[in-house]
């Protein structure tokens, strides 16, 4: 490797400090030199102060079973939205409607101003999407793959940069089905990136990666936000949607059930922290209690009982 590295804006980054300095400066989507998201809207006529992601009245079956029921969403430019569920919950149909990749059955839907349906070859160059199940040719190469996705893009990151940005420079040369887990999720957020979108779509991004690859992802993520790129990612990790969200929506049976910040989707509307649990066996709670510091033992419960711990009366009594 040369003594010195280039983010896409030319300023150099010593060697060890690309993976952080660089993504951490917002050096994701190539500097000021890019026309920002409403200079582009502008030359198209499309309204500038229009959400990311507005759907209203969602639908989507698959024979006799409702995979999309009703779904209303609306998401601002430049922001990070995490979708939690469940498996099954209705999560990654969605985001496949909002691609284009799947036609709905009902309700409307506007990406960047755009129908997916219809609209889809003016939307795609502007968005990013990376896929739950990678995507790439098992025999690619990966820097083969990252040059070939970055040679349809009018205005691409450096494929270079991006894959040694994302600790992928030694494995450039390797087939696809022979990265790890982790090589290959990163190599599908790569090509997600290369072509500096104006929205990025991401299902589960950090699905098998260790914790400092995991680490990476976020700091990417925070960089693209701080760029004015908006984020939608799926995640069954309610601690990520936490740091990387400025909303969470949490989707189950196809529909929005919880919507707004982390901090309120977990705080209680009388600022009371309880936890409750069913035991199927009588359960000893005298760890718990150990654990919390209670004022008062609690006693030995029942078999299916429910219990409430009440951390603002410091008591264990039954509801």
């Amino acid at each position: 490797m040369n003594e010195a590295a280039s983010t896409p804006t030319g300023r150099p980054v010593p060697n060890g400090a690309v993976q952080d300095d660089a993504v951490r400066d917002g050096a994701v989507r190539g500097g000021a030199a890019q026309d920002g998201p409403g200079d582009q809207e502008a030359a198209e006529g499309a309204p500038q102060h229009s959400p990311a992601l507005e759907v209203r009245g969602l639908t989507k079956r698959f024979g006799d079973t409702v995979a999309v029921a009703g779904l209303d969403l609306c998401m601002a430019r430049g922001s990070v939205l995490a979708l939690l569920g469940p498996n099954g919950a209705g999560k990654t149909t969605t985001v496949e409607i909002y691609e284009g990749f799947q036609r709905p059955d009902g309700g409307t839907v506007r990406v960047l101003g755009m129908d997916p349906a219809a609209q889809g070859e003016r939307l795609r160059p502007r968005i990013g999407v990376m896929p739950q199940g990678g995507g790439a040719y098992p025999g690619v190469r990966a820097a083969e793959m990252l040059r070939l996705i970055a040679s349809c893009a009018a205005d691409p990151i450096d494929p270079d940069w991006l894959l040694d940005t994302l600790g992928l420079a030694a494995a450039g040369r390797t087939p696809y089905k022979r990265l790890s887990g982790g090589q290959q999720q990163r190599l599908s957020l790569a090509c997600a990136l290369v072509g500096r979108p104006e929205l990025v779509f991401l299902d589960e991004p950090t699905a098998g990666l260790d914790p400092q690859a995991r680490r990476l992802v976020w700091d990417l993520v925070a960089a693209l936000r701080r760029d004015g790129v908006g984020v939608l990612l799926t995640t069954h990790l309610m601690d990520e949607a936490e740091a990387l969200a400025d909303r969470v929506v949490i989707v189950d049976h196809g529909r929005a059930v919880a919507d707004g910040t982390a901090a309120e989707l977990t705080a209680d509307p009388q600022g009371r922290q309880e936890l409750w649990f069913r035991s199927e066996t009588a359960l000893d709670l005298t760890c718990c209690w150990r654990r919390c510091r209670r004022t008062t033992r609690p006693p030995r419960s029942a078999p299916g009982s429910t219990w409430c711990a009440a951390a603002s009366t410091r008591r264990w009594s039954p509801p």
